[in-house]
């Protein structure tokens, strides 16, 4: 029997499928992130539609979707708001920013300069921002799709730790299979093909608490908690990291396993749905030791590396 969330699962695939192709690993990782209520990094080099499919998906979840392109004169007062004086009311009014929005894509978030970035911190993890010593709650369902080309390309700024540990899973995406880059050129190459439709609103706010609450009924037994808390420290005793996994990562690893598990129909977590989400759930909480860079070792690697050394629980 198909369950709420698969259902759930099944509709974004198909809603974002008609807008993108071949994505579909992708597209599984932002659904359980949507059910998590958990923020999304994509990651990737230009050109492979971060930003298409990242507006596909907001639209394909309805509710109010607000974008900030990421530039280097981007000023936090930009997403957040501004207070403006009202003559008729001879007081002045706050004006809400994009960020005050169900859907937040944040294109190229690395090109903003850390002090834009670390205006999303107080968003992002606590859903209000703090404006002139007053707080304003954000949308519930408020979520956070930032879009970030590598480090190594010119005219970006590292996003800090404190930051990247607010994003619940990293999602990296790679140059398409040549199928499915051939489909892309057949369906978008004509000089009068018309741009990509977005999606119709498939997923409302019944239908996503329904999938939520088939996640609640999964069980992780003590074991498989004993095993993730294992591989976090590992993680923090790795001679090639300086900054190992955070409580806050412990956490999100667990929700997306549980999220994992109810997506092939479980009922209980097993440690192949922990090593199914580990790899986007911390590769970017990870930092590296200075020695470690030196010699080429990568997060990825140190990640495959902690799920071939922890035993794993029968």
């Amino acid at each position: 029997m198909t369950t709420a969330l698969e259902t759930l699962e099944q509709r974004i695939q198909a809603a974002l499928g008609e807008t993108v192709i071949g994505l579909q690993p992708v597209i599984r990782a932002l659904t359980i992130a949507v059910v998590a209520r958990g923020h999304v990094l994509l990651q990737g080099p230009p050109g492979l539609g971060k930003t298409l499919l990242s507006k596909a998906l907001a639209t394909a979840l309805g509710g109010t979707f607000r974008r900030v392109q990421g530039t280097a004169d981007l000023m936090p007062s930009d997403i957040i708001g501004v207070h403006v004086f009202d003559p008729a009311k001879r007081d002045f009014e706050f004006r809400p920013g994009p960020l005050f929005a169900d859907i937040l894509l944040v294109d190229e978030v690395n090109r903003a300069s850390p002090k834009t970035q670390s205006a999303l911190l107080e968003a992002m993890e606590e859903r209000q921002v703090s404006v002139e010593r007053t707080t304003y709650a954000l949308p519930p369902q408020f979520l956070v799709i930032a879009t970030q080309n590598p480090g190594d390309f010119e005219g970006t700024y590292p996003l800090p730790e404190s930051q990247l540990d607010r994003f619940m899973l990293r999602i990296d995406m790679t140059y398409p299979p040549r199928g499915d880059e051939q489909a892309i050129l057949t369906r978008y190459a004509a000089l009068n093909a018309p741009p990509p439709e977005p999606p119709a609103p498939v997923v409302s706010e019944p239908v996503l608490e329904a999938a939520r609450s088939c996640v609640d009924a999964v069980h992780a037994a003590p074991e498989l908690l004993g095993y993730v808390l294992d591989l976090a420290q590992a993680s923090r005793q790795h001679a090639h990291l300086s900054l190992g996994l955070s409580t806050r990562g412990v956490l999100a690893v667990l929700r997306a396993a549980r999220i994992a598990a109810a997506l092939r129909g479980g009922t209980f977590v097993a440690p192949d749905d922990v090593k199914e989400v580990l790899p986007m759930a911390i590769s970017h909480r990870l930092v590296l030791a200075p020695e470690a860079m030196l010699e080429g070792v990568t997060a990825t690697a140190i990640v495959q590396r902690l799920l071939e050394q922890v035993p794993v629980p029968r």
